[in-house]
């Protein structure tokens, strides 16, 4: 059965500060189209700028992630795309009046009770994953990182920490699959080491910072309180009352998992490889990860998803046809020599596969580039506009009475050229119900399984009159 994308009911509004900014915030969750995926919205500037949810648009990882578009910037997405992730809703519009998602209470069990609350609402088009084809290894030596996904049916993610600390240790944690985030992995907060708030605090980070929203670990005796009193006043805190029991976390915090720093390490994992723009079915296993090394394999995956979309598509084109080329004229209106497709393989409630032969006898061969023949662009966007039109006319009755036309064209790319002697394969999903005869379509051209052209089109379709 196929699963269908969802968005949120209804808007849904968190208010907090900022980690690093310290500036309050106030963060509207919207539903969206289907296909619209995760974009943010700055409201508190010119334009309102839209930032997409793209690891193409990361410009820094420094103790959080950082995207920017057009100078507006979105700093910690991390918590709130993870919880979008375990609560598994694709498509929503995210203000926000400053540039930092709130911190809330460190971890993203606030944002997934928010979600859970308002509830979300299945839309029509299909939700598409990343399957992963062939296992994928990186590393980084020089920060000590490593990165491996392999094939898997489900998201499962298996995380280990080594920060060479009596505290901390050599940690693990696992999510056997998505269905596990909320309730074992959202409600993990962000931590840090006592030693390293000086350098966040003369480093203009952690403004928003506060034993709420996260652990504090201290791996070592000698620290007097004279020493935690400098800290609280770095930090713009002289008012809490700082205090060490031995080894441990910072006036005793409870840990919720003895392992919940590993678990919101899988967190951020989480929440950054939401930046490839697609849910995701691999096994990813990582060793000492930050959001540097979430980032730079983010980007390994996104190279990856784009080799796999271009690499060989199988089509079984013995196979009788749906309609064959007389059939095909009984629902379009065109004729030799305009008529671009052959047969029609299959059709689907929201796709499908047309054929196109290239042969020497195409008439365009006569004046274009004759000495080096190349079935041209135009062509095939032609020829997969028919291949849609006849998607769109099949759902009518008495499809020889309607018509199709050209609303829009978008995103066309070409692979490589298409000569005499291809069999050209076109395949068409639907990106959203046809409403009002609109017919809004994504489209791919493969010839011997390999992609050469891709599309975004709208068409609409209208009786004629009589």
């Amino acid at each position: 059965m196929k699963e269908r994308q969802c968005t949120l009911q209804t808007s849904v509004i968190f208010k907090g500060i900022g980690l690093h900014s310290g500036e309050l915030v106030t963060l509207e969750v919207c539903p969206a189209a289907e296909n619209h995926g995760y974009v943010f919205q700055r409201t508190d500037l010119p334009g309102e700028p839209k930032i997409k949810a793209d690891v193409d648009l990361v410009v820094a990882t420094n103790r959080g992630t950082t995207l920017e578009s057009k100078g507006a910037r979105i700093y910690t997405p991390e918590h709130l795309l993870a919880a979008l992730c375990g609560c598994q809703i694709d498509n929503v519009l995210i203000k926000l009046n400053a540039p930092e998602i709130p911190i809330m209470d460190g971890s993203a069990k606030l944002f997934v009770e928010g979600f859970l609350s308002t509830g979300k609402v299945e839309q029509n088009a299909e939700r598409v994953y990343f399957e992963l084809s062939e296992n994928i290894p990186w590393e980084d030596t020089t920060i000590g990182v490593e990165f491996l996904a392999i094939p898997d049916k489900e998201y499962r993610l298996t995380v280990m920490v080594d920060y060479n600390s009596p505290v901390l240790g050599t940690q693990h944690a696992s999510m056997y699959h998505i269905g596990e985030f909320n309730e074992s992995i959202a409600k993990c907060r962000t931590f840090v080491f006592l030693r390293e708030l000086e350098y966040l605090a003369t480093n203009n980070l952690i403004k928003g910072g506060d034993l709420d929203n996260a652990i504090v670990l201290v791996d070592k005796l000698d620290v007097d309180q004279t020493e935690l009193d400098r800290l609280a006043k770095l930090l713009g805190k002289e008012e809490l009352k700082i205090s060490i029991e031995g080894l441990g976390v910072l006036n005793s915090v409870k840990l919720q998992y003895e392992n919940e720093p590993a678990r919101h390490k899988l967190l951020d994992i989480v929440g950054d490889l939401a930046l490839v723009g697609m849910p995701i079915k691999a096994h990813i296993l990582a060793a000492r990860p930050g959001h540097a090394g979430n980032v730079r394999f983010a980007k390994v995956l996104k190279d990856q998803i784009k080799k796999q979309q271009n690499k060989g598509r199988e089509f079984d084109l013995s196979l009788p046809p749906l309609y064959d080329s007389i059939a095909i004229e009984k629902m379009l209106p065109h004729r030799y020599p305009f008529l671009m497709i052959d047969k029609i393989m299959e059709i689907n409630e929201n796709s499908i596969i047309g054929v196109k032969n290239i042969t020497m006898n195409e008439p365009i061969f006569t004046g274009h580039f004759p000495g080096n023949p190349v079935f041209p662009g135009v062509l095939q966007i032609e020829a997969m506009a028919q291949t849609g039109g006849i998607f769109a006319l099949n759902q009518v009755e008495d499809p020889h009475l309607y018509t199709t036309y050209f609303m829009k064209i978008d995103k066309v790319k070409f692979k490589q050229k298409v000569v005499p002697g291809d069999t050209v394969v076109f395949e068409l999903h639907l990106l959203s119900p046809i409403r009002r005869g609109l017919v809004e379509m994504a489209g791919k051209a493969y010839v011997n399984g390999n992609m050469v052209m891709e599309a975004e089109m709208l068409a609409l379709v209208t009786k004629d009159k009589q």
